[in-house]
């Protein structure tokens, strides 16, 4: 293997989906000496197409916001289903609390993601694609050095800062041990691709992303701009090692244990391959440490149950640039500055792990299929729904009051609350222990 000489910057970044263009982004528009390292090339394949209202004032932030109305389908809310018994209830996102966020987009991400991380190139950042992090060393009082591949030849990069974005590689959690498996949620995926799947005639919902509750987890139902809709099942652990098919056949097999979905793709063709993934819940110890920064995947992940993958991405990736760009200008404000970054990035995960370990329980599905007011609780629901909660909006009070609704109503069904309180104890022991 050839040898390239070392390349010096400030702030290396390892990974180019939406945390670490954001943060490239950010750190080149201010000037700042920026090498993102992309194992791929774009465009690429990548799930999680379905943004949030709260993602648009980022793109106008970030200067692509046309670019992301060109390749969307506008999402105006989202549906949520009962498979047995069938019910339906739909959410709009323009009834939450903050009318300025009534829609969002459905993407393909292998299009989306190339639109930020050229944008990324645009503002200066040096984009390397099909570069591959191999080994990372953080010397006394230096520069950090890390290792990469990029077509058969090995790179040195010497950088005063690293932002890890390297989503579920988890390039710095797995190197430096503080990668912790999520003790209180495991989940497991499969999905696909599929052309000519059913989708409402008013252009006001054929947009929405639809989520069916099943026995054994949910599915997503995704429609895209080109015609093809996503579809995934996300189960529990112990489902998944059911399976003595292949991966298509197991796929559709679990499709028809779901009415409503199977006959939304009654005469849809699959055409993409059926892919799994394994138990993916985990979360690293630390955000920021010394001369580095964990953001996105790469720092956390629950489930996608919300869509709110990339929110947390861009949003974290801004929050990376501009305490990076804090610390390098007034080294004295750095500490600050990195408390900060960790309480934004923190704060996604924790405000929406509540609701997502509770989201197959008979009490919250009550709840979503008879979503009432008081106290604006429906509306500080579709504002989480929406990802606003990053922002002021003052929807805290409200969201307490919907756990307090939540609890009361787990307590007005008590065997069913206990059982399945039990299965999900049952089989979160099982994955954990398995």
């Amino acid at each position: 293997m050839s040898v390239v000489a070392c390349e010096h910057c400030d702030v290396l970044i390892v990974g180019g989906g939406p945390a670490g263009s954001s943060a490239a982004a950010t750190l080149a528009a201010r000037g700042h000496r920026v090498v993102l390292l992309e194992k791929a090339r774009h465009p690429r394949f990548h799930i999680g197409e379905s943004l949030l209202p709260a993602n648009l004032p980022i793109f106008e932030r970030l200067g692509i916001a046309a670019q992301i109305r060109a390749i969307g389908l506008p999402k105006f809310g989202a549906q949520f289903h009962l498979a047995d018994p069938p019910r339906a209830q739909r959410f709009a996102f323009a009834e939450g609390w903050n009318k300025a966020l009534p829609l969002a987009y459905q993407v393909r991400r292998s299009e989306f993601d190339t639109i930020l991380i050229r944008r990324a190139a645009a503002l200066g950042a040096r984009v390397i694609e099909e570069c591959r992090a191999r080994e990372v060393e953080f010397t006394a009082a230096g520069p950090v050095l890390v290792r990469a591949d990029e077509a058969g030849a090995e790179r040195t990069f010497q950088a005063r800062y690293l932002i890890d974005a390297s989503g579920r590689d988890t390039f710095l959690g797995n190197r430096l041990g503080t990668k912790l498996r999520n003790r209180k949620h495991e989940s497991c995926a499969m999905y696909a691709h599929f052309r000519g799947a059913w989708r409402d005639p008013d252009c006001a919902r054929c947009g929405d992303i639809a989520l069916f509750w099943f026995e054994d987890g949910w599915f997503w139902s995704i429609p895209l701009a080109d015609g093809t809709t996503s579809v995934g099942a996300v189960v529990w652990p112990d489902y998944m090692k059911r399976r003595r098919q292949d991966v298509r056949t197991f796929f559709f097999e679990t499709i028809a244990r779901c009415a409503p979905l199977q006959a939304r793709l009654a005469t849809a063709e699959l055409v993409s391959e059926v892919q799994a993934t394994g138990s993916y819940s985990y979360s690293c110890a630390r955000v920021c440490g010394d001369r580095y920064v964990l953001i996105g995947d790469a720092y956390s992940f629950i489930d996608p149950v919300f869509s709110s993958g990339v929110l947390f991405a861009m949003v974290g990736g801004l929050a990376a640039g501009e305490a990076l760009d804090t610390c390098l200008r007034e080294p004295h404000r750095a500490r600050a500055a990195l408390r900060r970054c960790t309480r934004t990035v923190r704060r996604g995960p924790h405000r929406f792990a509540w609701f997502i370990y509770r989201m197959t329980r008979p009490a919250m599905q009550s709840l979503f299929m008879r979503p009432r007011n008081p106290l604006r609780v429906r509306e500080a629901l579709l504002s989480l729904l929406a990802g606003d909660i990053f922002a002021d909006t003052p929807i805290g009070p409200s969201l307490r009051a919907f756990q307090a609704v939540y609890l009361l109503t787990a307590l007005a069904m008590p065997r069913r609350s206990w059982a399945a309180w039990m299965r999900r104890t049952r089989r979160l022991g099982a994955a954990l222990h398995g």
